[in-house]
Order: C-alpha cells, then structure tokens, then sequence
C-alpha cells in the first residue's frame, strides 16, 4: 500500500534504537524525511546510518537531546519547523510497585512521558490546521488499558497523555489532523531485556528462562517484532488514515483480554 506520504516531514522522538528506530524506518521506507533525535550521539548516528544504508529517498537529521528537559522540544523544531508527522516516544519510566517509586521516578516519568510529549504536540498543531494535513501518534503501552502493578508511574503518565489527547483528537479532526495511540506489549527490545532480568531476579531464575516466563501468556506464543510496531505506526501516519483519531492501537499479539 502506498501510504501518500512521500515528501512529508516527520520528527520521532527517541529514535535512536528500539521501537522508535522502527517507526523512524517505515517513515523513511515510505518517503518521508525523517529527524531523528536520541541522547547518545554515536547511536544516533549509527541509527541515522542504517536508515540510509536502506536506500531511502528521503532526508535524516539527527537531533542529540534528552526529553527529559524542555529544550528538546526547541532542538527538534529548530531541525524541522513545520512538520507533517510527530511520533512521541520516549524510553520508559523503571519498573516498580507504588510503594517502590520514588520521587525521582514520578519526575522523570511527568516530565519524560507526559509533559515534553504535550509540550511538542501544542507547538505543531497550530501550523498542522493551517496546513491542513497532520499526523500525530503517540508510542504508550499496553499498561494504559491493562495496568499492573509493577508498571504504577508507566500506567499513570501514560494514561494521563491518553486522556488528554483525546480530548484533542476532536479538536484537531475537522482540520485533516489526526492523533493516535499505539500500544505496544512486550515487544523484543532493550524494555524487554530489563523486563527479562527483573523478573529473573524476582524468582531466582535463569534470564532465558525468564524470558519463557514472560512470553507464556501472550496470545501469540512470541515477542512482538519492533518493525511490526513501525509499520503500524506509519500506517495511522498515512494520507489515508485521516478518518481514524483519538484511537488506542493495541500492538500485543492478540494479548489484551478486554472487547473494548
């Protein structure tokens, strides 16, 4: 399927490895320049490297800052004032039980998962109407629909972004701009990994056998791929998505339990 948007513009955040790495690729496989953006510069570069090592006929830009400070936002809207597509993304908050977190975990994941996120999203809209084209997705978790008790800031910040852009999904739609949400679980990248281990040591096993622990209860019998993650997210980016907004994606191999 073609999607319509070679030429666009795209900013993904968090896109120097993992999940956002993926959407960044299938942006770039359809056409689209992409503005990459992470924390370590030679990652960043390696990832914006393998992206043109691909072919693509579009531009990459790295843009090196931490979303966990205010001037990221500047950073990437000083690379690309005016873009098309923004997907949110950040690395997320530590696992932990409430009684666990600590002041410092509920400020990283305020600041890193809800507000850098709603601080990026406000600046874009404005110019998205007026162009009347935009598409904005948000990389949650399945923790949004079905929390645990492990994941209490994940859950609690992003659920507070879900609510929040939803509200204005139905601002945004009579102008042709959209914003979605995909909801990832368990899906094999470094997450995981740190899933994997916390849970080895919890029952004192093998970090393989860990893994099979983790993996047992998902509808599919498997880990989710991060390019299956990428490829729906440019799909809700498309040019033929626009009649689709304010929507929770589940990305989890059949996993969520609930009909709605």
């Amino acid at each position: 399927m073609d999607l319509g948007i070679s030429g666009r513009w795209a900013i993904v955040c968090a896109s120097s490895s993992g999940l956002g790495l993926a959407c960044a690729e299938a942006l770039a496989a359809e056409g689209v320049n992409v503005v990459l953006n992470g924390r370590d510069g030679d990652r960043l570069a390696a990832a914006a490297d393998r992206i043109r090592q691909t072919g693509a006929s579009g531009t990459v830009i790295q843009v090196q800052a931490d979303l966990l400070f205010p001037a990221a936002t500047d950073a990437l809207l000083a690379a690309c004032p005016e873009p098309d597509i923004v997907v949110t993304n950040n690395a997320g908050p530590r696992p932990a039980r409430l009684r666990d977190v600590t002041a410092q975990d509920w400020q990283r994941g305020i600041e890193g998962n809800l507000l850098n996120h709603l601080r990026l999203i406000d600046r874009v809209t404005d110019d998205m109407c007026e162009r009347k084209f935009g598409r904005i997705v948000n990389i949650t978790s399945a923790m949004v629909t079905a929390p645990k008790p492990i994941m209490a800031v994940s859950s609690a910040v992003r659920t507070g972004l879900t609510s929040v852009v939803k509200a204005l999904s139905m601002e945004l739609a009579p102008y042709n701009v959209t914003i979605n949400n995909v909801l990832p679980e368990r899906v094999d990248t470094g997450r995981m990994k740190q899933i994997s281990e916390l849970e080895a040591e919890r029952q004192g096993i093998s970090y393989e056998e860990a893994r099979a622990f983790v993996a047992s209860d998902i509808a599919a019998r498997r880990f989710g791929r991060p390019e299956e993650v990428g490829a729906a997210c440019a799909f809700l980016c498309g040019s033929l998505s626009g009649y689709i907004s304010g929507q929770n994606l589940h990305v989890d191999g059949g996993t969520h339990p609930s009909l709605f």
